[in-house]
């Protein structure tokens, strides 16, 4: 723990000096014009008299005031300019004194085209775009386009690696115009070079078919364009990387770009065995490829699930031992002015060892179990994708993707279960599952009235999850008749799931005014499934023993059929926007198998609404409601047993019916350029009735969990909020998370309540200095209360963080990123503290390609990360081994 808090209080006092390396002053004032009429949205620069640097700059407010932090005792040139008006300066001597400057300016008598641009602006707002210049808000350090979207204002890098505008999730990120794989923005973050970068447009309220911007909402919709500096364009750029250390650890990082008018071509590689994961299964699974859902806003819940094993998951992205493999190409090409191609492949390696500790407290049981388990991962990963767009004038838009994705995954694992017998258990699993999804759309304006919009979507999905244990002793006694003259239980799960999915839907928009619009929607959804099973055991002559009970062996087919037609009026008052509708369904959903079928017909209406009050150009709030049908796919419906683990089996319900969702939103959005302060929030209640409940048996820690149909109403209720504004060259950030959720559940035939209330809360201070070190220091703390039936259990996290980077002797760079971790709970069960330091040290001589720089990971060799979870069966807490201390020796040549 000393060791920990000497290193925090030596880059925190290296924190503070640098932030208080400078004095500044404020400039203050109000832009009108010649009539007295505040100027909004004027732009305000001051220009260093001596360095000729940009100091400060501001954009007036809707009352024409501005502020510019500046240094004392320093010479000023300001100047003022807004669109139409003529260009104004004015030169000042900064002192404690007289810093009040209210300007009047004349309109622009010359063509707009003739207007001399004063100087370029860090920030230009145009309507629902934000364009930042880079080079206004990088100090030199920066590696990365993460690195620069962090010291954006409103921009944030998630936990996840993905970028967040205003707390959305950016779902496309271009560059020059092109797409850069399409659905994922955490590729472009980690791989675009910072030095490429000249200026970032954040589109909001993004639509990517222009006919309908005016007539949908787009209001959570966010995308980033990057626009490549001067001599990046029809020019080969990047960046090869190597790297070798102790232990034969080594790392390469080769990546190309090319763009023109016409096409571009990225390349990105990364081979490393150091822990560092360019592409993970989890993004493998959420990667979109830019496909939009079609059922998202129907009032239908139904998706078909991966089928997956359930592998191990990273903590944070690390894990004992990871050696990973990747490779990436994108492309786009446009042969005419009215044809866009486009697409990219993908494929990621990774081999990774896992140790965890952990302890599992079974509520119903009163059972705990210790489990010590190693995991060997192996997955081959694979994606590819191509996208048309035929856009022959503004009035009609048809476009067309596929999208493949192919895994093999492999994963062994050896767990010593200490309970109240022991038990060492082997397991295997693997999947090699396979998915083509194709999306075709045309979007024809007929007139300035009438729209037309035909979206449909085809996905093909075969999952094959294979699972094997091998046991010393005999599970589930009463369910499987294992043959028990054998030296071990190897017990085997052989699964196979087929799906074809049809979804279509066509939109009609009438424009019944400048400011309204009604819109009809016809729509389905087909689904067809097949789900097959059989579980048997391999004895120890090699032989099988195949178990033929009904209730061992799946053979089920199940059809799903949603028909719908839609209604939905808009209309912008004032500041309000109104958008009430409904939805009309037919539903028939048909499970067939033990040589019967099992039908469920529903004829249903869902309302929703959406209502946004604008209460200026950029302060909203906005306001949801809806009410959501939802259906399972194949799994829950398999009446035979199939494992989820070793100590867990599922039985479906052929039985299972929908249930109904409700969900209310409320969210506050504001982003003022006068003070540069953004603040967000959002809070959302879903109340389930008729919900999914699992039906578990548990004796000692095994368990048989079904889903059934319940009264027993659930309820979430969530709520965030994040504070960011900018003060001078410090910028504060602050933000909160609450959830709370109640959930019943049935265990050994009794309702049980499950509820939890997890908090986190984060706040920070970050600098941007140019001729100075920077920081960032800030401190998180999260609480997690769990209630399961009356017994409680309540973890807390404290983790102080802090970032340092500074440039000296011209050509050096070091970095330093530490985070201090003190994990316990209530009950004083658990108690842990530990560090994490990063460090690294570069040199680049100017106008250099090489650079040469030492990297080191884990400095501090902690062994360890701590977490905890529930449900309604148990708590856990574990602890999971991580990579030790590596030292690497880098290369890098620019391109």
């Amino acid at each position: 723990m000393k060791i920990y808090k000497s290193f925090f209080l030596i880059l925190l006092f290296l924190s503070i000096t640098a932030v208080g390396y400078t004095q500044n002053i404020t400039i203050t004032g109000v832009v009108k014009d010649s009539l007295g009429v505040a100027l909004e949205m004027a732009n305000v620069v001051a220009v260093n008299q001596e360095s000729k640097s940009l100091d400060a700059f501001g954009i007036t407010d809707p009352n024409g005031r501005y502020k510019l932090n500046v240094k004392i005792n320093t010479a000023y040139s300001l100047k003022f300019s807004y669109i139409g008006f003529q260009p104004k300066e004015l030169l000042i001597n900064v002192n404690e004194t007289d810093l009040q400057r209210d300007i009047i300016l004349a309109e622009q008598a010359e063509n707009l085209d003739e207007v001399e641009v004063v100087y370029e602006m860090p920030v230009v707002v145009k309507g629902d775009t934000i364009v930042y210049n880079t080079d206004s808000f990088v100090t030199g350090t920066e590696k990365k386009l993460e690195d620069v979207l962090s010291k954006l204002p409103g921009v944030e890098i998630n936990d996840d690696g993905e970028i967040e505008v205003e707390g959305k999730t950016v779902t496309k990120v271009m560059v020059n115009g092109k797409d850069f794989f399409d659905g994922d923005s955490k590729l472009a973050a980690k791989n675009i070079p910072a030095n490429a970068l000249d200026k970032i447009e954040v589109l909001r309220n993004y639509s990517e078919v222009s006919q309908l911007k005016g007539v949908t909402n787009n209001q959570d919709n966010v995308a980033l364009n990057i626009k490549l500096k001067s001599g990046k364009e029809k020019f080969w750029f990047g960046e090869i990387t190597a790297g070798l250390g102790l232990d034969n650890r080594y790392l390469a990082h080769p990546k190309l770009f090319f763009y023109s008018p016409k096409y571009s071509i990225n390349i990105l590689t990364d081979l490393n065995n150091i822990g560092e994961l360019p592409f993970t299964s989890r993004d493998y699974r959420n990667f979109t490829g830019g496909f939009r859902s079609r059922t998202g806003n129907t009032g239908t819940n139904f998706s078909v699930g991966d089928g997956g094993l359930g592998l191990s998951q990273l903590q944070n992205n690390r894990a004992k031992e990871i050696e990973t493999r990747f490779g990436a190409v994108n492309f786009s090409y446009a042969p005419t002015e009215s044809l866009d191609l486009s697409g990219f492949a993908i494929y990621s390696y990774a081999n990774t060892d896992l140790q965890t500790v952990a302890t599992r407290t079974y509520i119903s049981s009163n059972q705990q179990e210790i489990t010590t388990t190693g995991t060997e991962q192996t997955s081959n990963l694979g994606l590819f994708k191509l996208s048309g767009a035929y856009a022959p004038n503004a009035n009609l838009q048809v476009e067309y993707d596929v999208l493949a994705k192919f895994s093999d995954e492999n994963e062994d694992v050896g767990i010593l279960s200490v309970a109240d017998v022991t038990d060492q258990i082997f397991e295997n699993k693997k999947q090699t599952p396979s998915s083509i999804n194709q999306n075709a759309n045309v979007y024809y304006t007929v007139d300035e009235k009438n729209i037309l919009a035909f979206e449909a979507q085809y996905l093909i999905q075969n999952e094959d999850p294979f699972y094997n244990a091998i046991r010393e002793i005999q599970p589930f006694e009463s369910i499987l008749p294992l043959d028990e003259n054998q030296s071990n239980f190897n017990i085997n799960q052989d699964r196979k799931i087929k799906t074809n999915k049809f979804d279509f839907k066509a939109d009609y928009y009438f424009i019944t005014g400048a400011k309204s619009n009604i819109n009809f929607t016809l729509g389905t959804t087909q689904s067809s499934q097949q789900f097959n099973s059989n579980i048997f055991q391999i004895l120890d002559g090699n032989s099988e023993l195949d178990f033929t009970n009904d209730d061992l062996v799946n053979d089920v087919e199940f059809n799903f059929s949603d028909v719908f037609l839609g209604f939905h009026y808009k209309l912008v008052a004032g500041k309000f926007t109104f958008n009430p509708g409904f939805k009309v369904h037919n539903y028939k959903a048909k499970n067939t198998q033990l040589g019967t079928s099992v039908t469920d017909d529903l004829f249903n209406i869902v309302p929703d609404l959406f209502v946004n009050l604008q209460l200026k150009q950029s302060e909203s709030i906005r306001f949801n409601y809806s009410v959501n049908r939802q259906f399972s796919d194949i799994d829950k419906f398999a009446n035979a047993y199939i494992f989820s683990n070793y100590n867990s089996m599922y039985q479906g319900n052929r039985d299972l019916e929908s249930a109904l969702f409700h969900n209310v939103s409320l969210n506050f959005f504001s982003f003022s350029m006068f003070n540069m302060q953004n603040i967000f929030a959002n809070v959302s209640y879903s109340k389930r009735a008729d919900a999914f409940k699992n039906n578990s048996s548990v004796v000692g820690i095994n368990q048989v969990s079904s889903t059934i149909n319940s009264n027993l109403e659930d309820e979430v209720l969530s709520g965030s909020a994040n504070y960011q504004r900018t003060f001078g060259k410090i910028k504060a950030s602050a933000r909160g998370s609450l959830s709370y959720s109640s959930l019943n559940n049935i265990i050994n035939n009794s309702p049980v309540k499950s509820e939890s209330l997890t908090q986190s809360y984060r706040g920070g201070l970050a600098t941007s200095f140019k001729n100075a070190p920077n920081v960032e220091f800030g401190y998180n703390y999260s609480v997690n209360n769990y209630d399961n039936g009356g017994i409680e259990s309540t973890f807390y996290t404290e983790s102080p963080f802090l970032k340092f980077d500074a440039a000296f002797l011209k050509n050096f760079i070091f970095l330093a990123d530490f985070d201090y971790y003190h994990y316990k709970d209530r009950a004083n069960t658990v108690d842990n503290e530990y560090g994490n330091l990063d460090s690294s040290l570069s040199y680049q001589k100017k106008d250099s390609k090489w650079e040469y720089s030492v990297q080191v990971t884990n400095l501090l060799n902690n062994t360890e990360l701590n977490q905890d979870s529930f449900n309604e069966l148990f708590f856990r807490t574990s602890s999971y081994v991580i990579q030790p201390r590596y030292v690497m020796l880098k290369v890098k040549y620019d391109l």
